[in-house]
């Protein structure tokens, strides 16, 4: 059983991939581009020293434009980052070969997260079986697990190496002479998994 899941290289998604395997998926990450940065390439390494086979899937610019607009317009990314997220599990779970599509998104998230409604939607209209491995799992139980398992690298969004959504979308922001500090939180910490730190049985 083949399933896809999108992957940015930090802690959930690679915590989502490693549960996913043990339940013994066939497990394809996917890292989403707009094409205007190379940052793709960190969960790429990522993914790699993890053992898990990658592919880069490459989504329309006007996407990212019009997620853009959005944050302008709110003045906060949530609704652009949802919109991302939205349309990059819509476009993974059109390509042909697709049956299963995965993500990172856990129980306590706000944004992105796809309710009841949308997920049942996304399994209607694309026929496939959408998973969320980590649903059901809240902070402290993913803080204990990604401790035990990854070598983790948390540094200001603003400055790590990292694969999300966001990078694309901050770059976009400067691009139009915008700081994107005066719509994304300052001093707000993510993180990239560098390694293994202890592989579970």
């Amino acid at each position: 059983m083949k399933v896809y899941h999108l992957y940015s290289g930090g802690k959930d998604s690679s915590l989502g991939a490693w549960i996913l395997a043990k339940l013994g998926y066939d497990v394809e990450l996917v890292t989403v581009t707009f094409g205007i940065l190379n940052n793709w390439r960190f969960a790429e390494e990522t993914a790699e020293r993890l053992g898990f086979r990658h592919r880069v899937l490459k989504m329309p610019g006007e996407i990212l434009e019009k997620a853009g607009e959005m944050a302008i317009e709110d003045g906060h990314p949530n609704n652009a980052i949802q919109f991302i997220h939205e349309k990059a599990l819509e476009a993974l779970a059109s390509l042909p070969e697709v049956e299963r599509v995965s993500d990172g998104t856990r129980r306590d998230d706000r944004v992105p997260f796809l309710d009841l409604p949308k997920a049942r939607s996304l399994e209607d209209r694309y026929g496939v079986a959408y998973i969320r491995p980590l649903l059901g799992l809240g902070y402290k139980t993913i803080r204990e697990l990604v401790d035990r398992l990854f070598v983790v690298e948390i540094r200001e969004s603003e400055k790590l190496e990292k694969a999300d959504y966001e990078v694309e979308l901050r770059h976009l922001l400067r691009e139009k002479g915008i700081d994107p500090l005066t719509i994304f939180p300052r001093r707000h910490y993510q993180s990239r998994v560098l390694g293994w730190k202890e592989k579970l049985i």
